[in-house]
């Protein structure tokens, strides 16, 4: 069916309800708004679902979740994993507490128990839940940092990880084979919790999560020592951040944590900032504010499901600058591993783990506590992957893992990025560093310094609805169809293509297969330690393109920075992503 027949369909179905005819003929007469709505079905990808909530093949609404979890289900069903439950979290969002009930009613339809949280939670925490109940399955109702008007829907499996292959297509099948809504039922609730398949959860989860971050922090005697000096701002973003963040800060002794309380109840619409997200500068102005006031040493942010940290820190002349996720994730790494060695605490088996997007610095660091550096493709369920894998055979044990998306995880406590304990240590290495007579701001240059001055930054590029779609893939093709020998004044040592599953050194000749799995990636191997990488974002209508640089100063550094920018967009000469690209330079 084309996309007419399809909003044809739905608007006459009667097994939909009354809200769906009303929402549907309101767009009658906008054939562009019905074109995105019913071009295709919200897929199923990798992790779930995420998209623009609304009525519509192409929307987050209950029918398309109900398919998902119907889908689940029979997977879960199949594994025999219905007694071991799921457990279920939601965040802020528009109908994350509705999509949360609805999705614990089908299962329990299908004889699933379940484990829903109360009230809103953390994604960390979810993941924490999965492995703390032992649990088949777990789902939190998100769409992270994107615009209020999106919600998704994201799968864990039994050890607390986003599915991965071969789970996720296992599950992908059976969520395919539902084209009947009519087949997707709930159980009635009251029902449900007499026959123990319904089971509210909260603070009993709450306090052994708590527990086990606090198990990270390494210098109790520095946040003792600048309890009442080391001056925090803290906001959630109108998100899940607020309950857990100041509870952990308020539990290991800080006591001057100033939170921005416009923005500390939960709100689906966000309304103080235009973008919920801590990598946009602008997200910060309240908090900069009320820092100004206070004169706060850091300010931090999580973005609406906590799984993400922002930060800005007070510079020498008083001014708050912006740390970007490579700078705020190798603060706690360097922090962390220093520490690790002075108290003999760092294993010979150590490793970390980044993506092949996030900084090179990465490579120093770990060259220079000789720990073990794995690299992953973007996304956490890569990295829970090399956490299985390592302790099934305790060949290396993982100390950090992050990504440049302003995610990290210490240890292995969760298997998501954990926005909790970020905030938990960036605090508490402030305090160390303030106990030392230097701020963080002085140790970043400290860590510059000593391994160089590695920069990076990237740009986002939103091409929205089925044009969007086919343009993006035009990107992608063009640029792998035409592979440049030079990027700039750079030479390129080599080209990974992971769609291809090809590596090809273009100094030397040589070819070979890539590791990671085939994903749509280009990375660009540039001399100097320098690189660049473009790929689509696998959760909203955007490409990304990052970009790095080590140079003698950071002056240096960011004037080449923005020179490799402008010869990256000249690659990419697709019709009309020029002018897209350089209006956002």
């Amino acid at each position: 069916m084309n996309y007419k027949e399809r909003y044809e369909e739905w608007l006459n179905n009667p097994n939909f309800g009354g809200e769906v005819k009303k929402e549907l003929e309101s767009i009658k007469n906008n054939e562009k708004e019905i074109e995105d709505r019913f071009y295709k079905d919200l897929e199923f990808g990798t992790a779930g679902l995420r998209g623009i909530v609304g009525y519509g093949t192409n929307r987050m609404n209950k029918y398309t979740v109900g398919k998902a979890t119907l889908g689940l289900a029979e997977f879960i069903i199949k594994n025999n994993g219905q007694n071991r439950g799921v457990a279920i979290a939601y965040d802020c969002r528009h109908m994350s507490k509705e999509f949360s009930e609805e999705t614990a009613l089908i299962l329990n339809s299908k004889g699933i128990k379940t484990y829903i949280f109360g009230e809103l939670r953390p994604t960390p925490e979810l993941s924490f839940a999965v492995r703390q109940l032992k649990c088949i399955s777990g789902i939190v109702i998100t769409a992270s940092h994107n615009p209020p008007e999106y919600n998704g829907y994201k799968v864990y499996w039994e050890d607390g990880a986003q599915i991965i292959d071969p789970i996720d297509e296992g599950i992908i099948n059976e969520v395919n084979k539902i084209t009947d809504y009519s087949k997707i039922t709930m159980m009635n609730k009251q029902e449900a919790i007499e026959k123990g398949l319904y089971n509210v959860i909260g603070k009993e989860i709450d306090d052994k999560y708590i527990e086990e971050i606090k198990k990270n922090i390494l210098n109790q005697q520095a946040i003792k020592d600048q309890a009442e000096k080391l001056k925090i701002v803290y906001t959630p973003l109108h998100g899940t951040g607020s309950k857990l963040a100041t509870r952990i800060l308020s539990e290991i002794g800080f006591k001057k944590v100033y939170t921005v309380e416009e923005q500390m109840i939960p709100d689906g619409d966000f309304p103080t900032v235009e973008y919920p997200n801590p990598e946009d500068p602008k997200a910060f102005k309240l908090a900069i504010e009320l820092a100004r006031k206070v004169e706060a040493d850091i300010i931090l942010a999580n973005d609406p499901d906590a799984d993400r940290e922002g930060m800005f820190v007070r510079d020498n002349n008083g001014e708050y600058v912006r740390f970007n996720g490579n700078m705020t994730s190798l603060l706690i790494a360097e922090y962390l591993f220093s520490q690790m060695k002075e108290k003999n605490e760092l294993p010979e088996n150590g490793a970390m783990i980044k993506t092949i997007v996030s900084s090179n610095l990465t490579e120093a660091i770990a060259k220079e506590y000789k720990l073990k550096l794995f690299k992953t493709l973007t996304g956490f369920k890569h990295m829970a992957k090399i956490m299985r894998e390592n302790e099934t055979d305790n060949k290396y044990k993982i100390l950090f893992s992050y990504e440049e998306s302003f995610g990290c995880i210490i240890g292995t406590h969760v298997r998501d990025k954990d926005g909790i304990v970020a905030i938990m240590s960036l605090c508490e290495l402030s305090a160390y560093y303030k106990n030392k007579g230097i701020s963080v701001y002085d140790q970043m240059q400290n860590i510059y310094k000593k391994y160089g001055y590695y920069l990076e930054d990237q740009y986002t590029i939103t091409i929205k609805g089925a044009e969007g779609a086919i343009k993006i893939k035009e990107i992608m093709e063009k640029i792998r169809n035409n592979p440049p020998k030079e990027i700039g004044k750079h030479n390129i040592i080599s080209i990974s293509d992971y769609q291809q599953k090809k590596y090809i050194n273009l100094q030397t000749g040589e070819e070979k297969a890539t590791e990671l799995p085939k994903s749509n990636v280009l990375y660009y191997e540039l001399e100097n330690d320098n690189w660049c990488c473009i790929r689509p974002s696998g959760t909203e209508p955007k490409i990304k393109i990052y970009f790095g640089i080590k140079a003698g100063s950071h002056e240096e550094a960011q004037k080449e920075l923005d020179k490799l920018k402008n010869a990256m967009i000249k690659i990419a000469q697709c019709k009309g992503f020029e002018e897209i690209a350089r209006n956002l330079l």
